[in-house]
Formats: structure tokens, C-alpha cells, sequence
């Protein structure tokens, strides 16, 4: 007969034979390169953030987390690949807040934006701001309002139909009855780039994007769309300051994966990602660059993705704003 000490021993190896390949595969991950999808064109908003993060992930856990920018159709041609893509944590979706706007502006998307996918961290966020050649006469939001009004059927600037920036002028434009036409550029850069060569005389992008042209003189900021004011444009009041409280709305960027991926995966990516935004030099990095820190898990990005589905769809509603 074994002895009491011999079955202890015993079944403490068979315990261990039974989890160690658990414990070994969530600590091997990852064991090659990850594919991280952007939907949108390099140095745009999502990209400059996908990278900060990846270059992170890469020095941590050891494997190159691998930029692959997917552009196209408002995001929607990106987001379809990752929802394709096997769940096995080797391919992550870097997702700007139009996956939460793309479900009531188009009507044949590939994908299902919450079912599809499992939501891993919300990471950043970032102001839009109605920018306008240093020409412009305008000093702020109510001037160039009142300018519209005077001259109608004036062209405005945005980096893609049915964006943030798209939407939030088109929101003005509605509540105040006014008659503006949109003139839709392949991203932000172009179209800042239209009102930088004074082609066109206004834009509505993120801070990430038109930061560093404000910074440097070459645009001139009226109004930023936050709930608060930019720390990097403190002298520029919000929308809602000026007397438009209905264009209000940040862009987001979050990171998400193929429904089905392994949940010890989600959790080593979103802890490390976590830790990433709470480190003072990659937040001061972060908004350097015009961004603000959200670090919402899992469960909180679940919750405000429905919120964000039902703000938008409202939005889309009163601008009318339709891709087929």
C-alpha cells in the first residue's frame, strides 16, 4: 500500500501535469509575430496611437506586434479582415470610434460591430477642432457661423465620409440651417493639407491631427468639440461655449479582436496596454500628440460601445447622413 505522503506527492504531479500546459500556453503567448490592423491610412489619428502601443507590446511580451494599415471605406474594409480572422490572439483590430457610427450610415457592412468582436481597451481619445486658414477673418465658432450665414455655400474639409468630423459639421450645419458643402478628402491629412494651401478655407479633424499645423501657425483653431477644452489649445473654447452644445463628440481609438479569441489573450493585452497609458512618459507622449488617456477594460468599453452605437445613430438620424 502507498503510503499517505506518496499519494499527496502523487496527486500534487498529476494536479500539475493537468494545468502546467495551461499555464505554459498563457505564459508562452505570444510565441510569433501579431498582426495589429488600422483602419485607417498611415498618420492618421488611429495609426499615430497604434504604433505608440505596438512598439510597447513588442519590448513586453517579446514578439513584434506588427502594424498592417487596412484603409478603406471608412474603416469598415480593415474591421471586416480582422472580424475574419482566425481568434487566436495573433490578430488585433485598432479601431477608431466609426466602428460605432458604421452600423447606421452603411447598409451592407460584413461584419456586426459588438458580436464580432471582443473589446479589449478603450485606450485614448481625442478632440475634434474646426480649423480655418490663417486668412479666414473669423476669430471663432460664432464668427464663422455668422460668416456662413453671410455667404452661403461655403466648402469645408473632412477626412472621410461618415467620420466624426463629417458628422459634428454636418450636425452644425442642420441645427443652425446653414448651407455649407462637404468636400470629402481619402483622411485627415489631405484634407488639413486643402485648407493649409488655402484651396479650402475650413476643417473639421482630430486634434491629433490638426495639432502640430495650429502649433506651428499654419491654421488657425476656432472651436474644439470636446466636453472640455484642449490642454494643448487652452485659449480655444468648446462648441458648446460658443452656443452649440449639440456638436459636441470625441473621436476614440480602442483595441478589439476576433469574437472567440482566447480570454487569457484579452487580458495580457489589455494589462499591458493598461500599464502603458498609466506610465507619466507615454501619457505626456500621448498628449503631446493631442490625445487624452481613457483606459476603459473590457467590460467598460462593452458598455460605451452600445452608448456610442445609440449617440451616433441619433446623429445620423438628424444629419441624414446615408452610404450605400
Amino acid at each position: 500500500m502507498l503510503s499517505r505522503r506518496r499519494l499527496v506527492a502523487l496527486a500534487g504531479g498529476s494536479l500539475a501535469l493537468m494545468t502546467s500546459p495551461r499555464i505554459a500556453r498563457a505564459q508562452a503567448y505570444p510565441t510569433r509575430p501579431v498582426r495589429a490592423i488600422v483602419t485607417f491610412a498611415p498618420g492618421g489619428t488611429v495609426d499615430v496611437y497604434a504604433r505608440l502601443a505596438c512598439q510597447h507590446l513588442s519590448q513586453k511580451l517579446g514578439q513584434q506586434f506588427v502594424v498592417e494599415n487596412v484603409a478603406g471605406a471608412t474603416g469598415n474594409r480593415g474591421t471586416a479582415q480582422a472580424a475574419r480572422s482566425a481568434p487566436d490572439g495573433y490578430t488585433l483590430l485598432f479601431a477608431l470610434s466609426t466602428h460605432a457610427v458604421n452600423p447606421s450610415i452603411f447598409s451592407n457592412l460584413q461584419y456586426d460591430p459588438v458580436a464580432d468582436f471582443v473589446p479589449i481597451n478603450q485606450s485614448v481619445s481625442s478632440t475634434h477642432v474646426l480649423s480655418v486658414h490663417p486668412s479666414v477673418a473669423a476669430g471663432n465658432a460664432r464668427d464663422f457661423v455668422a460668416d456662413l450665414r453671410a455667404r452661403p455655400n461655403q466648402n469645408y474639409a473632412h477626412g472621410g465620409l461618415g467620420t466624426q468630423g463629417h458628422l459634428l459639421a454636418e450636425r452644425l450645419k442642420v441645427t443652425q440651417k446653414l448651407d455649407m458643402v462637404a468636400v470629402t478628402f481619402p483622411g485627415a491629412g489631405p484634407a488639413i493639407q486643402a485648407v493649409v494651401g488655402n484651396q479650402i478655407s475650413s476643417a473639421w479633424t482630430t486634434m491629433a491631427s490638426a495639432g502640430p499645423m495650429i502649433a506651428g501657425g499654419r491654421l488657425k483653431a476656432l472651436a474644439v468639440t470636446g466636453e472640455r477644452r484642449s490642454p494643448l489649445l487652452p485659449n480655444v473654447p468648446t462648441m458648446a461655449e460658443q452656443g452649440f452644445p449639440e456638436v459636441t463628440g470625441d473621436t476614440w481609438v480602442g483595441i478589439m479582436a476576433p469574437r472567440g479569441t482566447p480570454d487569457e489573450v484579452a487580458s495580457t493585452i489589455n494589462r499591458e496596454v493598461s500599464e502603458f497609458l498609466q506610465q507619466p512618459a507615454a501619457r505626456q507622449r500621448l498628449a503631446d500628440v493631442g490625445f487624452d488617456v481613457v483606459n476603459k477594460g473590457p467590460a467598460e468599453f462593452a458598455r460605451s460601445l452600445r452608448d456610442e452605437i445609440a449617440f451616433w445613430k441619433k446623429v445620423v438620424e438628424e444629419t441624414k447622413v446615408r452610404i450605400e
